[in-house]
Parts: structure tokens; sequence; C-alpha cells
């Protein structure tokens, strides 16, 4: 009996892990030369941290300690520089006093020029050695980037000058301070957007489709509106954290134009950035934005931007005459970092050229080719094969009869509903691989689930082909092989939904979905349970004849009309709920 496996099922959904972001790990060597952290936000204008040397004089070939102290910090840059020319390259190179607090960097192709944090825990001071290189100009300055947390952090801070010996005295040092923002002021929003425009003078993505975020809270809305050699655009979406779009040539991510509006506590940053693939956005602090305004009412943020359609000028700046793919996202913020969206982002189904006619489109969070795999799983999962094996366990005697090509009814129902089974897992199968062209590595345990599964689909018609006469010795090995691989392909294949329920290419409805499959096994495992019951009672109507020992049937036509009688009132109402079940999840998929 199966249904200690599908009672283990049921939990397998615990084994899913959700992906978290962490914090800097310093390995920010793309930062060396501006020594600016890609945190999106402006840095402070007054240092409190200072950086100290234990000489002011130095010859080529000495070593110094530096030493960065002050209130705790999680992470910093080290770096020396020509006082003269602060711009230029980094001079010289570091070695560590405490490897557990610091890494060397290799900036600029130079080995060991560069100091950052290993980890993020708070620091109050960091000591290192810096070895004078024999050609090292007459003047050095220390200089570093302080972050005490994303959004708080300084630019350049200037340490100690020290010079050699016979050096010319330093007279002229060159002011470093933290760069302003560059980014122009935002205002704020006094009333929803409207969608009245939509498919006129706007380019709208809705999700649903047609929804008013002047109305409707869950209205997901991003629109676009032509102004002369400008376009202003508009976006609006339930979020606690951040809500963003990008525009891509492709249907991944990677190489993408993207814009995002990040809470941070009751204001909104509405910052221009860059997605080179899975990792964290690269910020734009250019100021390709213009206009910006936000509002925030009843956990909606909106926001609104102008940008030239052409910026020529702004590396990784898309130009807007041309047609892409638009995403639109959301997902948690905190202390104004952002991290990675909980599930697939909206989609379009083809690429847009924003600038052409105005339309009114919507998208998808799940791609066509994943919602047939999902949906051919179910029907085979939850449907053809329960109804199959219930069949087989405990119809024989009410179909008993031969129907087709000599064989019993309940067998060639057994058999048409399992072949189905393997003919729509083995259809399923394939989908997954269309899509990513390949294997997935960022689906976790379930294609490791699916191919077990593939492989006993396939195994279960075959070895049934080679099945024993009845009254064969091998039969019963046959029968014991037959069930032990049909239950653990069951097994797997409920392990498997639970996983593939949560994957970002799916990902139904958070707490319905499920409730709505430990629904499903309960119901399946309820009703082979009434039926276990029902099949022992039924045998307890036997008499057995004290003077012969021999077992009978008490009343035995009476008696097997009534079972049967039973079992297709259950198998009956067992359909009716299995398919109700199915109905909801394939409902669910469509509308993803």
């Amino acid at each position: 009996m199966a249904v200690p496996g599908f009672i283990l099922g049921v939990f397998i959904h615990l084994l899913h892990i959700s992906s978290v972001a962490n914090y800097p790990n310093g390995k920010v060597a793309k930062s060396c030369h501006g020594m600016i952290p890609e945190h999106g936000h402006s840095p402070q204008s007054h240092p409190i941290h200072h950086i100290s040397v234990n000489q002011t004089t130095f010859q080529p070939g000495d070593q110094l300690k530096v030493t960065l102290s002050g209130p705790p910090f999680k992470g910093f840059l080290l770096e020396a520089r020509d006082a003269e020319d602060l711009s230029g390259p980094l001079i010289g190179s570091f070695t560590l006093i405490d490897s557990e607090l610091s890494q060397i960097l290799t900036c600029e192709d130079i080995q060991g020029s560069a100091v950052s944090h290993r980890n993020p825990s708070k620091k109050n001071d960091i000591e290192v050695y810096w070895h004078a290189p024999s050609s090292a100009p007459n003047h050095i300055q220390f200089l570093a980037t302080v972050v005490e947390k994303y959004k708080i952090y300084w630019v350049k801070i200037p340490g100690s000058i020290i010079s050699q010996p016979n050096a010319l005295p330093f007279t002229t040092p060159k002011a470093t301070t933290a760069p302003l923002s560059t980014l122009p002021p935002d205002s704020h929003l006094t009333k929803p957007f409207s969608a009245s425009a939509c498919g006129n003078t706007k380019f709208c993505i809705r999700s649903p489709l047609n929804c008013d975020p002047e109305k409707e809270r869950a209205c997901v809305f991003l629109s676009f509106m032509r102004d002369d050699q400008s376009v202003m655009v508009e976006m609006s979406g339930p979020s606690k954290g951040y809500l963003s779009f990008a525009l891509s040539h492709d249907r991944w991510m990677g190489d993408d134009d993207a814009y995002l509006c990040i809470r941070d506590d009751q204001t909104v940053h509405i910052q221009a950035s860059h997605l080179t693939g899975r990792s964290h956005p690269v910020m734009d602090s250019e100021g390709s934005l213009e206009d910006m305004a936000w509002r925030l009412a009843d956990g909606v943020i909106q926001c609104s931007f102008r940008r030239n359609i052409s910026l020529p000028g702004f590396k990784n700046r898309f130009d807007l005459n041309t047609s892409y793919y638009i995403f639109i996202a959301d997902g948690a913020a905190d202390d104004g970092r952002i991290y990675k969206h909980a599930q697939q982002p909206l989609i379009t189904y083809e690429k847009h050229n924003v600038m052409d006619f105005p339309k009114n489109i919507g998208g998808s969070h799940s791609l066509f080719l994943l919602k047939v795999h999902a949906a051919l799983m179910f029907v085979a999962w939850m449907t053809t094969v329960s109804i199959g094996v219930l069949i087989a366990r405990f119809f024989k005697p009410v179909w008993s009869k031969a129907f087709f090509f000599g064989e019993a009814a309940w067998f060639q129902v057994h058999r048409l509903l399992m072949i189905t089974t393997s003919v729509l897992t083995c259809v399923a199968f394939v989908l997954p691989f269309m899509y990513r062209g390949g294997w997935s590595r960022h689906a976790g345990y379930h294609p490791y689930l699916g191919c077990v599964v593939m492989a006993l689909a396939v195994l279960q018609p075959l070895l049934a082909a080679f099945r024993p006469p009845i009254h064969d010795p091998r039969r019963q090995m046959f029968n014991w092989t037959h069930w032990s691989m049909g239950t653990a392909a069951r097994i797997m294949a409920v392990a498997a939904m639970f996983l593939g329920m949560d994957l970002p290419g799916l990902n139904l409805p958070e707490l319905w979905k499920t409730y709505a499959m430990i629904g499903f096994v309960a119901w399946h495992v309820g009703t082979e349970i009434v039926l276990e019951i029902h099949a022992y009672r039924l045998t307890r109507k036997v008499e057995i004849l004290d003077d012969t020992r021999i077992q009978i049937l008490q009343s035995f036509t009476a008696a097997e009309a009534e079972g049967h009688t039973f079992k297709k009132a259950v198998l009956a109402l067992y359909v009716w709920g299995n398919v109700t079940f199915l109905i909801m999840f394939l409902s669910a998929i469509s509308q993803l």
C-alpha cells in the first residue's frame, strides 16, 4: 500500500530553502579607481574616521604601519596615491596584519595595491603594512572609503601625507571631499497614476490586464509617454521593498537596462542601474534621470521620472527606439539595499518598442513552456496515475470480466491510465530543457527528482510488457517490483511537485499552493484508507464451518454486490474530488 509514501511526500516541501542575500565579502576590486560603493546612495560629507601612519617620512623599500580607525564600520577600501595626483595610479603594496578582518586586492593589475574588509563584522580599527616602491613619488597620501551600513558611507577620506626626506615641502594639497550626489532632487506625487490614456498617448504594461492603479491596489502598472525627445515613465505596484523594470534583448537576466524605485523608510529612491546577470545590479550615479517623483500609500510604491530617448553619453543606458522584452519585478529592501525578487518577474510575451504607437499590453510571470510542463505533470501525477492505482488495487473483482482483447476491464482501464501518465511525463520532461537550452543549475532538487520520476515512468510500462503469466513462479517477484517502482515514482512525483511550485518560473500563490497540495494528498490517502477498511470488513463476513474447516463467504452474492456498489460510489466521489483539485491547480497556472 502506498499510503506511507504519500504521507512522506507531504513533508518533502520542508527541504526547500529560501535564498537570501548576503553581506558584501569585500571583493570590491571594480570600485578601486573611483572608490565609490555601488549602493545607489549619496555619500556622507563629513568624515568621522581617521587614517594615521606610524611615521611622517619614508624611503623606497620602507615598511610603514597604516591604521584606519573610528566608530564601528562594516566595510572599507584603503589605497595609497600620489598626493600631487590623487586621481592617478595606486602606489606601493600592502601586507596584512590581521587576515581575519581584511584582505588584499589586486587593483589596476597591481597585486596588493589596496586593502578591503573580508567580512561584514563591525570593526573599530584596521592595521596594515604599506611597502614603499622604488619608484615612489615624493609625497604619498592614503585614502579610505568606509561603509557604516549600506546607505551610510564616506568616500575618499583623506589621511596623513608622508614625504621622502629630501622632497620639497608639500604645501598645496588637493582637497579630497566626498563627491556630492549627482542625482536631482525628488518631488512628491499628490495622486495615483491614471490608466485612462493607455493605448491613446501612453504605452502601458499592466497586470492584471486592464487594471487601474487609480482604483486597484494590486495593479502592477508601467507606462511610457513620449514628449518630443524624452519619455515620461510611470511605475506603480504593491511592494514593501522595491519596484523595478528592465529592458532586455532576451528573456534572461543579464546585460539589461534597469530602473528601480527603492523604499527607504518613508521615502523612495529612484535609481537607474545595469544588470550583469544574477548578481546585484550596478547602480548608476551619473544622473541620467530627470523630474523624479514618488508616492507611498497603502503598501503601494509609485514613482515617475523622465529620461531622454537616446543617451549616447551614458554607458549601459539603452536607446528606447528599439524593441525589447520588458521585465517588471518587486522584492524586499532593507536600509536601502535590495534583495533578490521572490518570484519570477512579469515578462512581456514579445519584444516591444515603447516609442511606437501607444499600446495596452500584459505579460506573464511564467513562460508558456513552463506552464505547459507544470500542467501536464499535474494531470499525470495527480489524476491519471492516482485513479489508475486505485483501480488496480481495489477494483479487480468489480470489473473482472473480459472487455477488450480478452483482458479484464479493470486491467484495460489501469493500462490506459498508466500509459497516459508515461506519455504525459515524457512530453512534459523535455519542455524545461527546451526553455533553458540545457540543465538548470538554479532549480534546486526539482530537476533531479524529475529525472528519477521520468526514468521510473519509462521503466514501469517496459517492465509490465514482460509480465510473467499469473501462475508463473516469477509472478510474485514481478508484482512486488512493479508495486515498489510505482510507489517510488509517486513519492518522487509528489516531492517534485512540492518543490516545483516554489521555483521562480512557476511560483504559485504562497500559502494556497501548499494547502491545496496537502489537501490533494490527504484526499488520496483518505480514499485508500476507506477502501482498505471496507475490504477488511468484507472479509469478516466469512464463516468457518466447524466440521470441515472450509472457508466460504456468508451470503456471498449479496455481500459482493454490496461491496461493488460501495466501491463504485467511493471511486466516483474520489474522481470528483481529484478533478476538483486538478482544476484548481490548472486554473492557477493559467493565471500566471
